[in-house]
């Protein structure tokens, strides 16, 4: 096999469909653990958290893991979760040191995403496109990197208390929000979860969205991914919002997965998108 693409589960795609692309699950722990693949009834364990009272968290695939996934392929890019956000990065490098070490002939680059989710599966559409033009790892490998820097990670959550249950925001922000009864929309910025706006309403909200899209550079016609929580209404006002305004814009919708349910929440959303230079996205400083 020529090249093959091996992203973490918090991708919120669980199977590939064909062998060019392989999925490592992530694994949420709580009374149980909840391996995030194909088997996974993520209704179910969302359903189980809201009924647990006890500690949660989440852990990431093993070296082994990854080397598995690699498989026999000449070419591999893998693509993580933000490495500040989860060890699923540094274990992929250390996969992908061992299969080179292994297969000095082999090649093998890590994406750090420094976000989660749709943002993911953008750079595996990109690195895709550039195999199936021709293009040579090193020249695959730049072309990604560059449009990197142009794709953008916002968010809009109902509820925080897992991202700050286990460390990922400050859990004043989360417990004010919560006391409100408010969304609190943001961004990934340099691979943190990053708060902006307490919007209170779901119009208000989904108009700050679309505000905060067009304010980092995306243009009519630009790629845009959306995934959600069980939040399929909120998900469609968002897409007619922005189509009012973008209306040749290329949109996806998909579900949240195990990962990024846990952590988004039931009514979350998550939204990847090409725009303007993103400082934020230069693994080089983050």
């Amino acid at each position: 096999m020529k090249y093959k693409i091996v992203a973490d589960s918090s991708c919120n795609i669980v199977s590939g469909e064909d062998s060019t692309f392989a999925s490592v699950p992530m694994k949420i722990v709580a009374e149980r653990e909840y391996v995030d693949d194909a088997n996974l009834d993520v209704a179910q364990m969302v359903e189980d958290l809201k009924q647990y009272k006890g500690k949660s968290g989440s852990s990431c695939p093993n070296v082994g893991e990854w080397l598995e996934a690699f498989g026999d392929a000449e070419e591999v890019f893998g693509i993580t979760i933000s490495k500040h956000l989860s060890g699923s990065y540094n274990a992929a490098r250390h996969a992908a040191d061992t299969y080179m070490a292994e297969h000095p002939e082999r090649k093998v680059f890590i994406f750090d995403s420094l976000a989660t989710g749709p943002e993911m599966m953008m750079l595996a559409q990109k690195i895709r496109q550039c195999e199936d033009a021709g293009d040579d790892f090193e020249t695959t490998k730049e072309k990604v990197l560059d449009y990197h820097n142009h794709l953008h990670t916002l968010f809009c959550l109902e509820s925080m208390n897992n991202l700050a249950r286990n460390g990922r925001v400050n859990i004043a922000v989360a417990k004010i929000a919560g006391m409100l009864g408010i969304r609190v929309a943001g961004e990934a910025k340099g691979g943190q979860v990053a708060p902006v706006h307490k919007p209170r309403g779901l119009r208000k909200t989904t108009q700050m969205l679309v505000d905060m899209v067009r304010e980092r550079g995306f243009r009519d016609g630009g790629y845009i991914r959306v995934a959600h929580c069980f939040a399929e209404e909120a998900a469609a006002d968002f897409r007619e919002a922005l189509l009012a305004e973008f209306p040749n814009a290329r949109f996806m919708l998909e579900p949240t997965t195990a990962l990024c349910s846990y952590y988004a929440e039931v009514g979350g959303l998550i939204i990847g998108f090409e725009g303007a230079f993103n400082t934020h996205n230069d693994n080089r400083l983050f």
